[in-house]
């Protein structure tokens, strides 16, 4: 469930336009929807005058509560989108090296209670690097960055290049009551 422009509140004092939403509370927590089962982490980032360090992997349960047992880094070109896809079996933690993503998360699940529930998680360098995707929720990948955007994916389940447990629609796809154009930057 989303809340499109069309859908907001009019301004108080009869002017064009509508009243923006509450996001975040002040302490920077969203208020937006979100999906059962989806984790969002920011991880330690070390800063100093020679640069940046950030914890890839720490141990930290609600991250790694799977043993890592494989590894692949994929990247997005600049106004590229992957997705839609789902998986039948692994889940998805996916970990931004480089650049500024916007996730789109759709739970198809038809027994989870955030059903029909879609999520917006954006990915960057200074906020959220980290992302838990289970199995079952559709995502994509939205680079809204000027340069090459990387990840690095520490799935649950090695790749099966002979079977491989993705379930693929077009980004335009009518099979999902998402409209990605809605949420696609304007430039």
């Amino acid at each position: 469930m989303t809340i499109g422009i069309e859908e907001q509140p009019p301004a108080d004092d009869g002017r064009p336009g509508f009243r923006d939403r509450q996001t975040v509370t002040a302490s920077g927590d969203s208020t937006l929807p979100t999906i059962e089962g989806v984790v969002t982490h920011s991880p330690v980032v070390h800063l100093d005058h020679r640069g940046s360090l950030f914890e890839v992997y720490n141990g930290d349960p609600k991250v790694w509560s799977e043993p890592v047992v494989y590894a692949y880094q994929c990247s997005v070109l600049p106004g590229q989108i992957k997705g839609w896809s789902r998986h039948e079996v692994k889940t998805d933690r996916y970990s931004l090296a480089v650049g500024e993503i916007m996730l789109l998360l759709h739970d198809g699940r038809p027994d989870s209670a955030t059903h029909a529930t879609t999520q917006v998680v954006m990915l960057a360098p200074q906020g959220v690097r980290q992302v838990v995707i289970p199995h079952g929720v559709w995502h994509m990948l939205i680079n809204i960055s000027s340069d090459e955007a990387h990840l690095v994916n520490f799935p649950t389940e090695r790749y099966q290049h002979h079977a491989p447990d993705r379930i693929l629609l077009p980004w335009d796809t009518d099979e999902l009551p998402v409209d990605v154009r809605e949420y696609l930057p304007k430039f």
